[in-house]
């Protein structure tokens, strides 16, 4: 499997919504998404997102997910409630996102059974294909490559939810590879030595 095309993989894009980092170990996940990507391309049918109940009211920051308002969110399940869903659609996955250390950092405290086979950063690769370029946000990028009219009309919502985000680093990774010199024939080990993170022990990459 290691050395077929990197659109073989096993890959899911993933992302999720957070209360934020000030909070340290009582960092609650708000929303996730989770993207499966056959042939390296989203599939929005088979894609899965949920709002989650926190279970205490959040105070608004200039950080907050649009729309999870504490109303909402009293209305959603438990995390407890849909992991396993999201353990099913992870175990054994590469799991794509921008800057995903982030995403695995609070996603492996809170539901710590989650077994991925690695995770595939797609800032990571922007520095990569855009060498001594400044690196950008997930919006920034999606936006140069006229991308973000067309995650918008695959999901709607808009940027900062999750199912959006997920779905918007799982067209990213197509495109960035596509501008990498070899990318087209790139294995599944290439992707992993070029674009991947380990699962413990990094910090997450700075976006600017």
């Amino acid at each position: 499997m290691h050395n077929q095309p990197w659109t073989a993989a096993h890959l899911v894009a993933f992302d999720l919504e957070g209360t934020g980092s000030q909070d340290r170990e009582d960092e609650a996940i708000l929303e996730v998404g989770a993207v499966p990507l056959p042939g390296g391309r989203p599939d929005i049918q088979g894609a899965y997102d949920s709002i989650v109940n926190p279970g205490r009211r959040i105070p608004r920051r200039p950080w907050s997910p649009p729309g999870l308002t504490n109303d909402v969110l009293a209305a959603a399940p438990l995390l407890e409630h849909i992991t396993p869903e999201l353990t099913a659609r992870l175990d054994g996955a590469y799991i794509v996102g921008h800057n995903v250390h982030v995403d695995w950092r609070l996603l492996s405290l809170r539901c710590p059974g989650i077994r991925p086979a690695g995770l595939i950063d797609t800032l990571k690769l922007a520095r990569r294909v855009h060498e001594g370029k400044q690196p950008r946000s997930l919006t920034a990028l999606l936006e140069s490559y006229q991308l973000t009219n067309e995650v918008t009309q695959l999901v709607g919502g808009q940027p900062h939810r999750a199912l959006w985000d997920a779905t918007g680093a799982g067209l990213l990774l197509g495109k960035l590879l596509g501008d990498l010199p070899g990318g087209g024939t790139l294995t599944v080990v290439g992707l992993r030595d070029i674009a991947g993170l380990p699962l413990g022990g990094e910090q997450p990459l700075p976006l600017f």
